[in-house]
């Protein structure tokens, strides 16, 4: 317990730190001290342009990074598959397209994209499921047809990116995982859909630690193991694709910090889901710093960064399982 304490409280000092690195690296810089006395002391006008240019993109990560997190670690409960990530089974390429086709096609509709996107979680979860079902499911079937269905959603908002012109404020934003040029009201948007989903999923911990064993036990303790699965589900759909609709697909995430949080703190969802959640902000905002600060004028995106890095852990992962993850 005391272990699981202080990791937790490194993690969240980690975070912390970069926050303040992310806020001050840039062409305006300011020290944490500056920050603080320029938002709650004095007017500055260097904090001012952060506050309205830097610090949404900064709380977008750490919220998103969170949610991605979440959704990967509860996927990976109700389908008992630790690779698992809702980029690598198509949710985020579905909620992606259908973001896209939203934003090209009908602009005026674009408050309702969290929505259309969950929707198109829902449609691309259930394409998935009912695809690799084979007299039941298996692990790595599930894997294959979603990796294969992610790579058609991707190369459809791929198709209406070209048609949009490339514009990284609008279509290619969602295909390439930007999160440049958000502004607060991104941040509210984000919030209203992410922040529910994050407190629903603490709330349902317990059903993931059941969903950990065999349906057989399950059902003798007097719970509906379907039905829980559906619940869970939803709540991953839902934090995977509102994420989507505001920042874009990014890869991996949900596959790496649910797996370094079982790592550190243990299967327990109990301690693993929140912890997973902190490092998913600290992993999003990590990256999204050094992507605009390592080429700097220019910028990498975060969703591309990500898909360098957890590329070659998916691997690892595969490579050191014992029984092939269902192979």
């Amino acid at each position: 317990m005391r272990k699981t304490v202080l990791i937790f409280i490194a993690v969240a000092a980690l975070l912390i730190l970069t926050f303040f690195v992310s806020v001050g690296a840039g062409s305006l810089k300011v020290t944490a001290g500056e920050l603080l006395r320029g938002l709650f002391v004095e007017y500055d006008p260097d904090v001012a342009a952060i506050y309205d240019l830097r610090l949404p993109r900064v709380f977008i990560s750490m919220l998103a990074g969170a949610a991605l997190a979440a959704s990967g670690m509860l996927l990976q409960a109700v389908m008992k598959n630790p690779v698992a990530d809702p980029g690598i089974i198509g949710i985020s390429g579905g909620a992606a397209f259908f973001s896209v086709v939203v934003t090209a096609l009908f602009p005026a509709l674009f408050f309702l994209t969290p929505v259309i996107a969950f929707i198109g979680g829902v449609f691309a979860f259930m394409l998935v499921y009912s695809l690799a079902w084979h007299a039941g499911l298996n692990p790595l079937r599930i894997i294959l047809v979603g990796v294969a269905i992610s790579a058609m959603f991707t190369g459809l908002s791929s198709a209406f990116n070209s048609f949009s012109g490339g514009n990284l404020s609008g279509v290619a934003a969602i295909v390439n995982g930007n999160i440049a040029m958000k502004t607060w009201y991104d941040v509210r948007t984000l919030t209203a859909y992410a922040a529910v989903g994050l407190v629903i999923a603490l709330l349902a911990v317990r059903r993931c630690n059941l969903l950990m064993l065999d349906d057989k036990t399950v059902r003798s303790l007097g719970v509906d193991a379907t039905k829980s699965r559906l619940a869970v589900s939803c709540i991953a759909v839902l934090l995977a694709s509102s994420t989507t609709a505001i920042i874009g697909s990014v890869g991996f995430l949900g596959l790496i910090a649910p797996h370094i949080a079982r790592l550190l703190v243990g299967s327990d969802h109990r301690a693993a889901l929140p912890f997973s959640m902190l490092l998913g902000a600290f992993i999003l905002l990590a990256a999204d710093t050094a992507g605009r600060t390592v080429a700097a004028p220019y910028e990498i995106p975060a969703g591309i960064l990500m898909a360098v890095v957890g590329g070659p852990f998916f691997i690892f992962l595969l490579k050191r399982s014992k029984d092939g993850y269902g192979a």
